[in-house]
C-alpha cells in the first residue's frame, strides 16, 4: 500500500503550505497552491472564495459519500515564536511552521489519501475532498459556504490532530452575550442600583451550576465567565450596567436551545447568543467507521475542542496526525512520521470500509 512518492510530494506540499501566509480570511495563496497541486496530478477541481474542493474521477451518483474534510486556514503567529513562522524547516525529523500541525499535516494526508483512491474504479462510496478556509475563526465563508455545492454527504472524516486516535464526540461551542441592568447614581450616596452587583449573583451561578446529564464521552457541561466589564468611566458613579460573557461547551446530552433556556430560567440578565452554530457531535461506538478504527488500534476519545465537524450535517470522525496540544504553540510542528502515519491511517480506514 505504501507509496513513498505520495508522502514526498504531500511533504513538500506542507513545506510550500507553510511558506505561504494564510490568516484566517487570507488564505488565497494557500487555496491556490492546494489547487495547482491537483492540477498537476490531473485532478478536476472547484474553487468557490478561499475553498478547495473534488470529487473522484469516477463519482456515480446513486453511491453514497465520504467527505475528507480539513483547513488551510491558520492563528496569527504566537508572539512567543523563536523561528521563523513561515520558513519550513526540518530539524531531527520534525517540520517545523505556522499551521504544520493544525492542521497542515492532516490536510496533506487526506490530499494524498484522495490521491490514491481518485482513479479507483471499484469504490462502494464516493470520496469528495474539501480543503476550507475560515475554520480556525468560525468563519461563515469556510466549509459552509460550500455545502450547497457538494453532494449530499453520508459521511465525513475531519482532519485535525489527534495523534490518529478517534474524537468519537465533538463538545459544542456557544458564546453568550450577559448584560445586567441597574440605575446610575452617585457611589458617594445611597442611591442607584449597582449593576455590577446584580451581575455577581448570576455570575455565580454560572460558576456553580451543574447540568444532571452527563456524557460518557464529553463529561459535563462546562460554563465559563470570561470577560466582565460596565460602561463607567468614572469611580464614583453607580454602574448602571454590568456585561459579561460567558463561554458554553456543551455536550451531546443537551442541545444548544436546551442549554440557553435552562440558563435563562435560573438568570435575572439577558442573555444573547452570539451563534448556535457550532454544535456538539457524536458518532455511535458500532458506526462502520468506528469499528474499523477500533480493528487497527485507535483509540476512541471525546474532544473537548472544536472543529468544522460542528457545521458538517450528519455523522462525522474526527481523527489526523499531530498532537492537539502542539496547536497554537510557538515554533509549531509536526514530526515526519505523523505525516507517514496519517496518510496510511486515511488510507487504511477508507480501504477497510471500501471492502
Amino acid at each position: 500500500m505504501w507509496d513513498q512518492q505520495r508522502y514526498d510530494d504531500a511533504v513538500r506540499l506542507l513545506q510550500q503550505l507553510i511558506s505561504i501566509p494564510s490568516i484566517s480570511r487570507e488564505e488565497q495563496g494557500t487555496a491556490a497552491a492546494i489547487g495547482q497541486f491537483l492540477q498537476d496530478r490531473g485532478v478536476t477541481y472547484q474553487q468557490h472564495l478561499n475553498n478547495v474542493w473534488a470529487r473522484n474521477k469516477h463519482f456515480d451518483p446513486a453511491k453514497p459519500t465520504i467527505l475528507l474534510n480539513s483547513h488551510h486556514d491558520t492563528v496569527k503567529p504566537n508572539p512567543q515564536y523563536t523561528r521563523d513562522p513561515f520558513s519550513p524547516d526540518i530539524v531531527d525529523g520534525k517540520l517545523f511552521g505556522l499551521g504544520s500541525n493544525d492542521a497542515g499535516g492532516c490536510l496533506v494526508s487526506l490530499i494524498a489519501a484522495f490521491c490514491h483512491f481518485y482513479e479507483a474504479t471499484d469504490l462502494r462510496y464516493n470520496i469528495v475532498l474539501a480543503a476550507t478556509a475560515e475554520e480556525e475563526i468560525s468563519g461563515v465563508n469556510g466549509i459552509e459556504s460550500i455545502l450547497k455545492d457538494l453532494p449530499p454527504v453520508d459521511f465525513a472524516i475531519v482532519g485535525e490532530p489527534t495523534l490518529t486516535d478517534m474524537a468519537v464526540a465533538e463538545k459544542g461551542l456557544m458564546v453568550l452575550d450577559c448584560t445586567a441592568h441597574g440605575k446610575a447614581g452617585h457611589a458617594a450616596r445611597e442611591e442607584g442600583e449597582n449593576a455590577l452587583y446584580k451581575a455577581m449573583k448570576d455570575i455565580a451561578w454560572f460558576r456553580d451550576y451543574r447540568f444532571p446529564e452527563v456524557s460518557e464521552t464529553l463529561g459535563p457541561v462546562k460554563m465559563s465567565v470570561t470577560v466582565i466589564q460596565t460602561s463607567n468611566k468614572a469611580h464614583n458613579v453607580v454602574p448602571a450596567d454590568c456585561s459579561f460573557v460567558v463561554d458554553v461547551r456543551a455536550t451531546d446530552k443537551y442541545t444548544l436551545e436546551e442549554i440557553l433556556e435552562t440558563i435563562r430560567q435560573n438568570v435575572q440578565c439577558d442573555v444573547k447568543p452570539r451563534s448556535m452554530r457550532m454544535r456538539p457531535s457524536f458518532i455511535p461506538m458500532e458506526h462502520p467507521f468506528v469499528q474499523a478504527g477500533l480493528s487497527m488500534g485507535k483509540k476512541p476519545y471525546g474532544s473537548p475542542t472544536t472543529s468544522d465537524q460542528a457545521l458538517i450535517p450528519g455523522t462525522s470522525i474526527k481523527i489526523g496526525p499531530g498532537d492537539s496540544a502542539r496547536s497554537h504553540t510557538a515554533d509549531e510542528f509536526i514530526y515526519l512520521d505523523e505525516i507517514r502515519q496519517g496518510i496510511d491511517t486515511y488510507i487504511t480506514l477508507l480501504t477497510k470500509v471500501n471492502a
